[in-house]
Order: C-alpha cells, then sequence, then structure tokens
C-alpha cells in the first residue's frame, strides 16, 4: 500500500512538515529486473497532464483545467499558476496539455506548451511559447494552430518533443473524425515538424506539393498521446491511442502514412466489428508494437539513466485504462519483452518523464492528481 503524503491544500503547518519530510516511501517492490520503492511527492494537482524539469531543480507541471504550476524539488507546490497563458479551453478531453523546455532554456528560458483553443468555429490544439520570468510567461508567441476547428470534445493529441537537430514535433489526433487523418489538406490525425520558431522546414515531406500542408511530416495516425526521442539513435518515438485494441507505437518516417483508419488491429466500441479493410495494405506502415486490448497508453520516456541500470535501454508507457507502467526492452527498432508494474497502485498514470536525478517520474491523471517518483530500493 502506498501512504500519500500531505499536500499544499493542508495548511500552513502541514506544508512545514512536507519540507522536513519530502516524501513518505511504500513497501520495495521486487520488479523483473529491479528493486523499487514509490515516492508520493505532492497531490493535490488537478488532472495533470505534463511535467518538466527546470535547471534549478523545481517542475513545471500542467493542469488540464489551464493552469501551469510551480512545484519544488521536495513536492511543495507553489499556490500561484504561472500568469500570461492564452485563453485556453478546458472542453473535453482538451484543456493545457503538454509542456517543454527549449534546447537552449537556460539562455533563452522558452517555454513551449500545447492546448485546446476556441473559436467561433470550435475547438483545435494550438501550440505557443514564452519566455519564463518568475511566475510569469512573458512575450507568448502562437506558432501552431490546428486547422480546421470543430466541435468535438476528443482527440487533441498532444505532445511536444525536441530532436537533436532542434526541431519541434507535435502530435496531434483526428479530433473523433476519423478521415480527417487521410487528408494531407488537414492537420488532424497528422505530426507536425517545424522550426523553433514556428517556420517551416525547407526539407519537410510535402514541401511543394499542392493539395498538402508542408507542416505535415507523417499522417494517418489517430490520437497520439506519447512521443520520445530515441537517446541513442535520436529519431522520435510515438504512440497512439486505438479503439478497443491496435493502440500503436510507431518510429514515424517522413511523409508515411500510418493507416488510420484504412487499417488497423482495434474495433468498433459498440459493435467489436472491423475497422476499415483490416490490419495491412500495400503503402501504408505497420506499427513497431501495439496492444490488444487497449491499454489507452499515455505519456513515455526511454530511460538511459544510472539510478536503475538494468533498465537502460527500456522505454516505459503510463497506461490510463489498467492503471499500470508499462516497461518495454528493445532490440534495435523491436520490442522483444514487455513488464508491467505497479498494476492499480497510482490510478491512471498520465505522464512518464525520466527526472535530471536518474529518477523516474510519474503523473496521475484525477481530481487529485499526484506527483510520484520511482526510486531503487535501500
Amino acid at each position: 500500500m502506498i501512504i500519500p503524503a500531505p499536500t499544499h491544500r493542508t495548511g500552513l503547518l502541514l506544508v512545514l512538515i512536507l519540507t522536513l519530510f519530502a516524501t513518505v516511501v511504500s513497501a520495495a517492490i521486487q520488479t523483473e529486473l529491479e528493486r523499487i520503492e514509490v515516492e508520493i511527492l505532492t497531490e493535490g494537482l488537478e488532472h495533470p497532464w505534463s511535467l518538466a524539469f527546470l535547471p534549478d531543480g523545481r517542475m513545471l507541471v500542467t493542469e488540464r483545467p489551464g493552469r501551469l504550476r510551480l512545484v519544488e524539488a521536495d513536492g511543495t507546490i507553489d499556490p500561484r499558476p504561472i500568469e500570461g497563458l492564452p485563453p485556453i479551453r478546458g472542453y473535453g478531453q482538451g484543456g493545457l496539455l503538454d509542456v517543454v523546455l527549449h534546447p537552449d532554456f537556460a539562455h533563452n528560458r522558452r517555454v513551449y506548451f500545447s492546448y485546446a483553443e476556441q473559436n467561433p468555429r470550435g475547438y483545435g490544439t494550438a501550440v505557443a511559447y514564452g519566455t519564463l520570468e518568475g511566475h510569469r510567461l512573458r512575450d507568448v508567441q502562437v506558432i501552431f494552430r490546428l486547422q480546421p476547428k470543430t466541435g468535438k470534445t476528443v482527440h487533441f493529441g498532444s505532445r511536444l518533443v525536441f530532436d537533436r537537430d532542434g526541431y519541434l514535433f507535435i502530435t496531434l489526433g483526428d479530433r473523433g473524425a476519423r478521415y480527417r487523418a487521410q487528408d494531407l489538406r488537414d492537420h488532424a490525425g497528422s505530426l507536425i515538424r517545424l522550426h523553433d520558431d514556428g517556420r517551416i522546414p525547407a526539407d519537410n515531406p510535402f514541401v511543394g506539393r499542392e493539395r498538402a500542408l508542408p507542416e505535415i511530416y507523417s499522417y494517418g495516425h489517430r490520437n497520439m498521446q506519447g512521443a520520445a526521442m530515441h537517446p541513442g539513435t535520436g529519431r522520435i518515438w510515438t504512440h497512439e491511442h486505438g479503439p478497443q485494441g491496435g493502440d500503436e507505437i510507431n518510429i514515424p518516417q517522413p511523409g508515411k502514412n500510418y493507416g488510420w483508419p484504412v487499417i488497423t488491429y482495434g474495433a468498433e466500441y459498440v459493435s467489436g466489428l472491423r475497422i476499415g479493410e483490416g490490419t495491412h495494405k500495400p503503402g501504408m506502415q505497420q506499427p513497431v508494437h501495439y496492444w490488444v486490448p487497449s491499454i489507452a497508453p499515455s505519456g513515455m520516456a526511454f530511460y538511459d539513466g544510472g539510478r536503475f541500470p538494468n533498465w537502460r535501454g527500456d522505454l516505459f508507457v503510463g497506461s490510463l485504462k489498467f492503471r499500470l507502467l508499462v516497461r518495454l526492452r528493445l532490440d534495435g527498432g523491436k520490442v522483444v519483452h514487455e513488464e508491467r508494474l505497479l498494476e492499480d497502485e497510482l490510478g491512471r498514470i498520465r505522464d512518464v518523464r525520466q527526472g535530471p536525478d536518474g529518477l523516474l517520474y510519474l503523473l496521475t491523471d484525477a481530481d487529485n492528481g499526484r506527483l510520484v517518483r520511482l526510486t531503487p530500493a535501500e
């Protein structure tokens, strides 16, 4: 059983106690390769979605209703949200979503975030950045807006990840309208690649092609809510939700079609009938790995730290549906083994990050969401 630590909402006295006793530790858990402990750093976060580590040891955490929080290294939550964000619509699955730092954050202080934006035609995913100064983002610039917007409440995506060359990748969902993912004139269901200021790279695969948006890198995706750069190859890996089955992990290649909804390993929610034309079709890509039934994957991270030496090179994926953490052993671009950890111990795991200290950090998706840290057991 995991015992939560006191939160910022329980009063000044407990905040002082939390400062002295930063975490409450669970009993040690023996996994296949590592013996671990689970520390609850804090709770009281409202549907936290993403986590980014600042150089001074603090963390930025997004709350889906539209707040960006500062959290101290010991888990103390600053009661003042970061100011300066644009209007954010907490709508269905949308709201304030991912947050990442610019690769040169130490010099430019840029924070990038994705969110659900509203206009008279509906809602869609947008991406912006601002300069972090104290408790405010200044000079906020919107660099991407999904078009066209609709009134749908689902499948906003959205993860942000920079690659080694400084390109920004943005994952998007199909917005609940399946065949938008096959339309190159539509952002929905695609992976976007931009310069850090929103300019379109000249070598994007659809630059110069008629009836195609030049910011699209790959397409045919359902709802990508995980993305990470492989620490060895530098390639971007993504995963996406499937319907009842067919959650996919992909290594997107420029200009390639990943099939949704023409091919999928999933099935209709109510009838269970096949979707599209089956699982394979010439010209459409197969996933690196897929799940049937769906685990509802969330954030993911490669582990290359030193605190869990037996996990080096593994890929970790959170599961919303089964309330667990998945560890995948890789052999090059193949998944060769899966281990399921912490089932029903924490709840719906929304994000997974490796910290600068070499530990793994998790966020749980709940009204009273938690920030959790995995440490080696003594």
